[in-house]
């Protein structure tokens, strides 16, 4: 079996699809973040959108962002609560091939040391679909940062790595 190495990290292509009855480009700081901490860190951002709460147009969209031939990495923003607007994950989790259960409960476990008991309410997920990766998580600044820098980018090199052996 070939050994994976880590400085042969295959750098991520984003789609960055943020879900939200209100923001609009100008106003969506937690998209600005995330952007800004991917390509810091030498991934890029090559799709952004910002949809509605509507489960139908997030799958839509996500369909579309699966068979795009860059893409290989699909992060969402929004919609990871329990109101009934929330649906992101939903739409999300109906496309998933695999669902990557940890990565859930480790973002929760690093919410609650920020947050305290109601990161008990995120429904942050992972999981892949046509060979690519989805990682579903909250709207909120904080929950980006977080979620990008302790989460996801420490592992994501070897996660994209193991998707496509």
């Amino acid at each position: 079996m070939e050994e994976h190495r880590r400085d042969q990290e295959e750098k991520a292509k984003v789609a960055l699809l943020v879900t939200s009855d209100v923001r609009i480009p100008e106003t969506d700081d937690s998209g600005k973040i995330a952007i800004q901490i991917l390509e810091e860190a030498g991934h890029r951002v090559v799709a952004y959108m910002i949809l509605k709460n509507d489960a139908e147009q997030i799958k839509e969209a996500l369909r579309n962002l699966l068979t795009d031939k860059v893409i290989n990495v699909i992060i969402t923003s929004g919609g990871t609560g329990v109101s009934q607007k929330d649906v992101t994950v939903d739409a999300a989790c109906s496309l998933m091939e695999k669902r990557v259960e940890g990565f859930g409960e480790f973002f929760r476990r690093l919410s609650h040391e920020q947050i305290g008991e109601a990161a008990i309410l995120s429904r942050a997920t992972a999981g892949v679909a046509a060979k690519k990766l989805i990682f579903c998580l909250p709207g909120s600044k904080n929950a980006i940062s977080l979620g990008l820098r302790k989460a996801i980018l420490p592992i994501l090199g070897h996660m994209l790595w193991e998707v496509n052996r």
